[in-house]
């Protein structure tokens, strides 16, 4: 795949989590898709921050959005190549601090198979 088609997942991503459209935001996931976040191993300490399989993303963001109602992505920068993408975001939620992350989405035959998030 060439970065264009990667970034333009990337922003597909973007818009379903920022509609809190989770049917849409699985979609863009491989069936057996893994999914690593810091804020897992606080929050599902047994999964020791890493997710596997979609109906495993379903629960964990269905739990998101329903906790965090107000949660939206902010956009600052996407570096793709040919397999994966580098995103750069600003977390918002009202009441809370804005928190900066990174992640990558690593992406095979247009679904994500591995996404990975970075923050502290």
């Amino acid at each position: 795949m060439n970065p264009d088609e990667l970034k333009n997942i990337a922003k597909l991503w973007f818009k379903a989590f920022n509609e809190h459209d989770l049917e849409n935001l699985l979609e863009l996931y491989e069936d057996n898709a893994e999914h690593f976040s810091p804020k897992l191993k606080v929050r599902e300490p047994e999964t020791n921050g890493l997710l596997k399989g979609k109906e495993a993303l379903r629960k964990w963001w269905k739990d998101c959005f329903e906790r965090l109602p107000t949660l939206q992505y902010e956009v600052n920068k996407l570096t793709a190549d040919s397999e994966q993408v580098f995103m750069e975001y600003t977390r918002k939620v009202v009441g809370e601090d804005d928190m900066e992350i990174g992640e990558v989405l690593k992406i095979k035959n247009h679904k994500i198979i591995f996404s990975r998030v970075y923050h502290g």
